[in-house]
C-alpha cells in the first residue's frame, strides 16, 4: 500500500533523475556513501516515521504537554519515538562523521526528515531543533563546547533549543533585555525571560542545551550588542547541578501541540548553581557576535520550516487524493437517471481542480526544498567557485523556501479539507489537524512579512543585486535548455522568460526613487510574485527531467506543470504591478481609520 506521508516515487525522481544526488558520493565529503546507502537511509526513514511517529500524531494533538508547576509532562510515545530515531542514527544523518554523525548528503537527509515532518511534526521538532543547535556549535563553538554539548546531542542524550524571542521582543531582537553578566571564571550569569521556546522543557533526554541571545552590560546598543551563550538545563561539570533555567508556563497552541512551547525564566533565583545567582552560561565565540552566529541556525531552521510546511501539505494532498478515489458521491454531469450508480468524487471536474492545485503546490515545494538542500551540499563539498555560487543563490532563496511553502502548502491543506467536504472539517479525519499544524509555519522563524522585507529590502539589492541576478541567470539557463525540447517545455519556457524579465523590472522600479518606505510597502506582494516565479522555474526543471519519459507518473508531472503555468503563474502580474507602481494604498492608510 502506497504511503500517505510522501510519494517515494516523487523523491526518487527528484533525487536521482533531476538533482543527481548519487553524483555527490564521488566528492570527498560523501565518499563513504553510495546509491545503496542513500536508498537505505530513505527506506529507514520511511519505516521509522510510519511505525513510530505517525501512530501517535493524533494523540500528540489531543493530549498536549502539561505543566504542574514543577515538571513538564509529555505523552510517553514521544520519548519512545525519539529513542528509536536516535538509536537508528536518523537524528544525526547529516552531521559530521568527526562527532559521530552519518555525514550523508543534505539533499538526502532533507528527504528523510520530510517523512517525519509529514508523520508527526510535534515529535519531529525535538530532533530537528537539536540538529540545528548542534550544527551552530560545530561552526562557532570551541572544541570543548563541541565535546561537551554536540556529541551528546548527536547521540540523542541531549536535546537543543534556540532562545531568541522575549515577551516584549518577538521579531525585534534589538529590544531584547536578557543580560549576561561576567562571573570571573570564563562563565556568565544569565538573567531574563525567553518566550515561545519550542522543546524548552521536558524530561525526554538527560539534558537540554539552550542557545540564548543576551546582552553583556556595557556593549554596543541594539543588535550589535547581542552575544550568544550555551545555557544547559543541568551543568555538566561532573555534579549535574540544576542550572537556574525554569519554566514559567506553557503556551497552548492552535496546532503543533505535541511540541512543548515554553516561557523560560533565566536567573529568577529558583536555583543557585555554585551558590550564586543567575543561570550559568558559556559564551559562544566572541562577544557581540551572537546575532550573526544565531543566523547560522536560523537560516537552517527557515529551510526546515519550509520543508515542514511542504510535508504537511504533501501528506494532506495524498490523503485527500485517496479519499477522492474512494468516496462515491453524485453522477456524471448531464446524467439524468437517478438509478445510475454514483461515481468517485475524483470524476468531478472541480475535485480534480483542487487535487491538481494541491499537486502543483506540494510537488513544486518539495522540488524547491530539495534544490536548496542540494545547494547546501555544494557549499560544503564543491570547488570554491561553485561553493560561493551556491552560497549566494541559497541566500536569496532562503526567504522564499521558508515562506512560499508556508503560504501555498497551507492552501493545499485547505483544499484537502474541501475535497473531504464536511468530513474534512471534523477531527475524525487527519486533514484538519494538518491545516492547524501548518498554520504556524508562516509565523515562526521570521513571519511572512519579515521574510518579504528580507527579500526585497536586502537579498534582492545587496552587492548591487548580485544574488537576484544569479537567481535570474540560473533560471534563464533552464529556459534556454527547455527551448530546445519543443512542445509544452518550450511554451512554458517563454512564459517563465517573461516572468523573469518582469521580476527584474519590478525590482528596479520598486527602488527607482530610493525611498525604502515606498519600495517596501509592497514587499509581501513581491515575495508572493517572486516565489511563484521560482516555483515555476522548479516545475520547468522537472519537465526537462521528465522529457521523453512515458508512464502515469510522468504524465502527472506534465499535468501539474501545466496547471501551475496556466493557472498560477499569471497571478504574478497583479502582484508585480503593485510593486512596480510603488502603490501607496497601505502606506498612506492612517492607523486611525482601521
Amino acid at each position: 500500500m502506497a504511503s500517505t506521508l510522501l510519494s517515494r516515487r516523487d523523491l526518487q525522481f527528484l533525487l536521482y533523475e533531476w538533482l543527481d544526488a548519487e553524483a555527490l558520493t564521488r566528492r570527498a565529503r560523501y565518499a563513504d556513501h553510495s546509491r545503496e546507502t542513500l536508498d537505505g537511509a530513505l527506506d529507514l526513514a520511511e519505516r521509522v516515521a510510519t511505525d513510530h511517529f505517525a501512530p501517535h500524531n493524533r494523540t500528540n494533538d489531543a493530549h498536549e504537554p502539561s505543566f504542574d508547576g514543577e515538571r513538564v509532562h509529555v505523552i510517553p510515545e514521544v520519548g519512545r519515538a525519539l529513542r528509536v530515531h536516535a538509536e537508528t542514527g536518523l537524528s544525526s544523518l547529516a552531521m559530521d562523521a568527526s562527532v559521530g554523525g552519518g555525514q550523508i548528503p543534505r539533499v538526502v537527509s532533507s528527504a528523510c526528515d520530510a517523512y517525519f515532518q509529514a508523520a508527526n511534526p510535534g515529535t519531529a521538532a525535538y530532533p530537528f531543533l537539536t540538529s540545528g543547535n548542534a550544527s551552530l556549535l560545530m561552526a562557532h563553538g570551541s572544541p570543548e563546547q563541541i565535546d561537551t554539548f554536540v556529541r551528546p546531542m548527536v547521540e540523542g542524550r541531549f536535546t537543543g533549543t534556540m532562545c531568541l524571542s522575549e515577551p516584549q521582543a518577538g521579531s525585534s531582537l534589538a529590544d531584547i533585555t536578557t543580560r549576561a553578566e561576567p562571573s570571573g571564571n570564563e562563565t556568565y550569569r544569565i538573567f531574563g525571560n525567553k518566550m515561545w521556546i519550542s522543546a524548552g522543557d521536558h524530561e525526554l533526554t538527560e539534558n537540554i542545551v539552550h542557545l540564548v541571545l543576551a546582552k553583556i552590560p556595557g556593549g554596543p546598543p541594539g543588535v550589535r550588542g547581542i552575544s550568544l551563550f550555551v545555557v544547559p538545563k543541568y551543568l555538566v561539570d561532573g555534579q549535574g547541578e540544576r542550572n537556574d533555567v525554569v519554566t514559567a508556563g506553557l503556551n497552548h497552541k492552535m496546532g503543533y501541540r505535541g511540541t512543548v512551547n515554553a516561557l523560560l525564566n533565566f536567573g529568577e533565583g529558583r536555583h543557585t548553581p555554585g551558590s550564586a545567582p543567575g543561570a550559568v552560561g558559556y559564551l559562544v565565540g566572541e562577544p557581540h557576535q551572537g546575532l550573526r552566529q544565531m543566523f547560522h541556525m536560523m537560516n537552517s531552521a527557515r529551510i526546515g520550516v519550509g520543508a515542514g510546511a511542504m510535508a504537511a501539505g504533501y501528506t494532506g494532498y495524498l490523503k485527500s487524493l485517496a479519499y477522492a478515489r474512494e468516496r462515491l458521491q453524485g453522477r456524471p454531469l448531464g446524467a439524468k437517471d437517478p438509478g445510475q450508480p454514483q461515481v468517485p468524487i475524483i470524476e468531478h471536474t472541480d475535485v480534480r481542480r483542487m487535487l491538481l492545485a494541491q499537486k502543483s503546490y506540494v510537488e513544486g515545494a518539495l522540488a524547491l526544498v530539495l534544490y536548496c538542500a542540494r545547494l547546501v551540499d555544494d557549499e560544503a563539498s564543491a570547488d570554491p567557485e561553485s561553493a560561493e555560487r551556491a552560497h549566494l543563490l541559497l541566500d536569496v532563496l532562503t526567504p522564499i523556501v521558508k515562506s512560499w511553502p508556508s503560504q501555498w502548502c497551507l492552501e493545499a491543506n485547505s483544499l484537502a479539507i474541501q475535497v473531504h467536504g464536511g468530513y474534512g472539517y471534523t477531527r475524525e479525519y487527519d486533514v484538519e489537524q494538518h491545516y492547524r499544524d501548518n498554520r504556524l509555519n508562516a509565523i515562526h522563524e521570521g513571519t511572512h512579512g519579515v521574510q518579504a522585507l528580507d527579500l526585497l529590502g536586502r537579498k534582492a539589492v545587496l552587492d548591487n543585486g548580485a544574488r537576484l541576478s544569479l537567481l535570474l541567470e540560473s533560471a534563464r539557463a533552464t529556459v534556454d535548455r527547455a527551448r530546445t525540447l519543443g512542445g509544452s517545455p518550450t511554451e512554458y519556457a517563454e512564459l517563465l522568460s517573461a516572468a523573469l524579465k518582469r521580476t527584474a523590472e519590478a525590482t528596479a522600479a520598486a527602488w527607482s526613487d530610493g525611498d525604502p518606505a515606498a519600495a517596501l510597502a509592497n514587499a509581501t506582494p513581491y515575495l508572493e510574485a517572486v516565489g511563484h516565479v521560482v516555483v515555476a522555474w522548479m516545475w520547468l526543471e522537472q519537465l526537462i527531467a521528465a522529457h521523453g519519459k512515458e508512464g502515469t507518473f510522468y504524465e502527472g508531472k506534465r499535468a501539474a506543470a501545466a496547471y501551475f503555468f496556466r493557472h498560477e503563474l499569471p497571478r504574478t502580474e497583479a502582484w508585480f504591478a503593485l510593486v512596480a507602481s510603488r502603490d501607496r494604498t497601505v502606506l498612506d492608510t492612517s492607523p486611525d481609520v482601521l
